[in-house]
């Protein structure tokens, strides 16, 4: 599966893109630290990212969590991640939490990849719901979320901590297939 728009594409992480990640959360250490900490910490070498790869392939095939990795196509040049996580099958609910390589911020490319993944979600995978949890000082994800036609829901009190800081609270947004 490989979803095209401009000079990008989306596609499955796999295990030749473990070289790739490992370089990409290293160069964007600074952006991941607060609200990726965990893909941070488990790809801070070439072999923990293989690891992890492993692990979210076979969460990919058993449909548990959905990590798409966006890249350039002319250079295959990893750049950004998107999560489809938290998934409830039976409300065919799912989150999106996504990142992209501060070289590559502001220029659109991130909201056109979540409306694309929006779709393919609604359209392939089956989900009904898509929520995006974002903090109020994150204004490049809450204009991702806008210009890609979420709304706001609430505010969820301390539903993320970050490493070494207290709870936060986060801003839920919700799209809704309109097709359902």
């Amino acid at each position: 599966m490989k979803l095209n728009f401009d000079t990008y594409h989306i596609s499955p992480i796999n295990l030749q893109d473990a070289w790739n990640l490992c370089n990409f959360v290293v160069s964007n250490e600074e952006r991941l630290k607060r609200y990726f900490p965990k893909t941070l910490e488990e790809n801070l070498t070439p072999d923990l990212s293989k690891i992890f790869v492993k692990k979210k392939v076979k969460h990919f095939e058993s449909k548990e969590e959905f990590l798409f990795a966006l890249k350039e196509n002319e250079s295959n040049n990893l750049i950004g991640l998107i999560y489809l996580k938290s998934l409830d099958w039976k409300k065919k609910h799912g989150e999106l939490a996504y990142c992209i390589d501060y070289n590559y911020e502001g220029k659109g490319i991130t909201t056109n990849a979540i409306q694309i993944l929006s779709d393919h979600a609604f359209d392939r995978i089956g989900l009904i719901t898509l929520k995006a949890i974002v903090h109020k000082s994150n204004l490049a994800s809450i204009k991702v979320a806008e210009n890609c036609n979420f709304t706001w829901i609430k505010t969820l009190e301390k539903e993320h901590t970050p490493p070494g800081e207290l709870p936060l609270d986060m801003e839920l947004y919700e799209l809704y297939n309109e097709f359902e």
